[in-house]
């Protein structure tokens, strides 16, 4: 049992890969506020799509403490497009309890009690940051360690047993190198689907592999159908302004920026203000637990809204809505003024909306 951690580190040391976030293998120092936010943002998302924000937070926020002095709906802005919006809200909110201790915790225990960090991810940053040897187990190494040992049981079921088989496998020296090189493996070679297993460093000791069972684990019970939920948006207009929302800071999309709903957050609440409301389509967006149908309808305001804030069109960022949002606004592009076009993104023209 203890080669496989030496063949794997020799390994990461000349194949790991190169991110922003990361020191070089074998490095010491990694800074724990670059480790906490690299796995806040990385949580149900890809290492490509993360990237650029991560460089965009670093630049605007260098330092913990500078995180913690921001402006809520800044942040939130930023990190509109990444999903999960509760993650931003905790972000902020760990920031600041960081900034009042002095310093992030160096024990999973102490990484643990801040608010938006579990069990992953206070062993992540333990590991990686502070050199413990904690036991780091996600999506990739939860393939990885189901592989090695041939784990037959369907997750979710499975967790149990594979954080302990991996538990086994984690070393005392280097053992963030060791959470980051099995990371990498899953990422790379030991991939969900035509796994590389000419190419792995610890072929010899895969059970799935010498049974000829390794593409097909780990076992998945069945998903169950996602509930299906319907609901309207309205984008509201005046001749210069666009009518927008915060949404409260607890539930669905929780402290972002969107245009007023209802119906699909369990709200049922009346349109915003008198206008000519026109149905222009669906969009439809998935969600961790439902699937959703949204109406979008598109007015000219008549009257003062009762709900929301108009904002200037030439102010109106719309990259800073979530996802959804920005759904409903492209497809309101075309019945929109010329000022409204002008001010989207290219992504959102009507030439690019529907890739």
């Amino acid at each position: 049992m203890a080669v496989i951690p030496q063949e794997l580190l020799a390994w990461y040391d000349r194949h790991a890969r190169v991110l922003s976030w990361r020191t070089p293998p074998g490095g010491t120092g990694a800074d724990p506020y670059r480790v906490w936010l690299s796995e806040v943002m990385l949580q149900q998302t890809t290492v490509a799509a993360v990237k650029s924000y991560f460089e965009r937070f670093t630049t605007l926020w260098p330092t913990v403490h500078d995180l913690a002095a921001a402006e809520d709906a800044q942040v939130m802005a930023e990190w509109a497009g990444l999903g999960y919006y509760a993650r931003a809200r905790n972000l902020v909110a760990c920031a600041r309890t960081v900034a009042q201790l002095g310093a992030f915790p160096d024990t999973r225990e102490g990484l643990a009690a801040l608010p938006g960090i579990g069990a992953y991810t206070s062993a992540a940053i333990a590991a990686i940051a502070f050199d413990r040897p904690e036991t780091v187990v996600d999506g990739n190494v939860e393939r990885v360690v189901a592989r090695l040992f041939a784990v037959e049981t369907p997750l979710p079921a499975a967790k149990p047993e594979l954080t302990a088989l991996a538990a086994r496998l984690t070393p005392q020296a280097r053992p963030g190198d060791f959470a980051q090189a099995m990371m990498d493996l899953g990422a790379t070679i030991c991939t969900p689907r035509s796994p590389a297993c000419g190419i792995c460093p610890i072929i010899p000791h895969c059970q799935a592999r010498a049974q000829g069972i390794a593409a097909e684990l780990p076992r998945k019970a069945p998903k169950k159908a996602k509930p299906q939920r319907r609901g309207t948006v309205w984008i509201g207009l005046t001749e210069d302004a666009v009518l927008v929302e915060t949404r409260p800071d607890k539930g669905l999309l929780g402290g972002t920026l969107a245009f007023p709903s209802t119906g699909w957050d369990g709200s049922d609440l009346p349109p915003p203000a008198p206008a000519d409301w026109q149905e222009l389509g669906l969009v439809r967006h998935v969600f961790t637990h439902f699937a959703l149908d949204l109406t979008v309808a598109t007015g000219r305001l008549t009257a003062t809204p009762q709900r929301g804030n108009l904002v200037p069109l030439g102010r109106f960022d719309p990259s800073a809505l979530p996802g959804l949002m920005r759904k409903a606004w492209v497809l309101a592009q075309n019945p929109f003024p010329a000022t409204a076009r002008d001010n989207a993104p290219p992504w959102q023209t009507p030439a690019t909306r529907d890739r």
